[in-house]
């Protein structure tokens, strides 16, 4: 099942995509794809539903991120052994835990804009995961049965606003529309290994990450018993877990995104985002 979102910002409705790939309206059903609606046992509802029944939402309509009301949008650094070598660092011993401000969240296809007083703005392909039964202390072994799906990330970053402006990475992860969510939500029955994925990211068409969650440092499971040590997990919670190499801070020379540029980006099974870049 492809869960997701579509109307205007601030106004988005709940939604499916069908079979035929037309999105159908999941208002009569739920109120927002949030929450208690990420319980198993509402997305058993859900899936129990024939989409090809529901309203047909008029085609070209904004996709806005596929999670609303996020509690949380915790993302993991270094998290991708190719990466972390493009850009020079060891492996880490622990998960690199940092946040993004749930402030940067956007459609899959909204603009992306340039913080003013930005020279180094990069992009991130991410793989997210959804949490959707709550817990804490959460055993590694009964992780997965606290994801409600998965979706595409792009962990827009400023570099310099991250690296070189202080001890923390958060501020330079967090500006405005540096969270493109979606375009859907899929339900783990539609992916059948979280962790054999193939993922890619395009400026203006020349492909730069062209990598696969085979490389991930820590996965899914780990990431999810990890954090829940240190917070409780809620529905709706967002964690996103890292990129592959290829990022434009890894680029020789290196490569930052500028105005009027075009992003692209998929994960095999979660679809494919757009953005085009713009100046704040």
């Amino acid at each position: 099942m492809k869960l997701l979102r579509h109307g205007s910002r601030g106004h988005e409705k709940p939604g499916v995509l069908a079979a035929d790939g037309s999105v159908r309206d999941l208002s009569r059903h739920v109120g927002d794809i949030a929450g208690e609606t990420l319980l198993p046992e509402q997305l058993a509802t859900l899936a129990a539903l024939d989409p090809m029944t529901l309203p047909v939402v008029d085609e070209g309509m904004r996709l806005g991120p596929c999670v609303g009301r996020v509690g949380k949008f915790i993302c993991i650094g270094l998290n991708y052994a190719d990466h972390a070598a493009e850009t020079g660092a060891e492996l880490p011993a622990e998960p690199v835990v940092f946040n993004k401000w749930t402030s940067a969240l956007c459609g899959p296809n909204d603009n992306v804009e340039i913080p003013r007083d930005s020279t180094k703005t990069d992009w991130e392909v991410e793989l997210a995961v959804v949490i959707g039964r709550p817990g804490r202390y959460i055993d590694e072994q009964e992780a997965m049965a606290h994801v409600a799906g998965y979706c595409i990330a792009n962990d827009v970053s400023e570099r310099e606003f991250q690296l070189e402006r202080g001890a923390t990475w958060d501020k330079g992860k967090g500006c405005d529309t540096f969270g493109p969510l979606g375009p859907w939500l899929v339900t783990p029955d539609e992916i059948h290994d979280p962790h054999r994925l193939g993922m890619w990211l395009e400026v203006d068409g020349h492909r730069y990450q062209d990598g696969s969650t085979e490389t991930m440092v820590f996965q899914v499971p780990q990431l999810i018993a990890y954090l829940s040590r240190f917070m409780s997990l809620q529905s709706g919670d967002v964690i996103s877990t890292g990129t592959p190499p290829g990022v434009g801070m890894g680029q020789n020379p290196k490569v930052f995104l500028q105005a009027g540029q075009t992003m692209r980006l998929g994960i095999e099974g979660l679809g494919e985002q757009c953005q085009r870049t713009v100046q704040a």
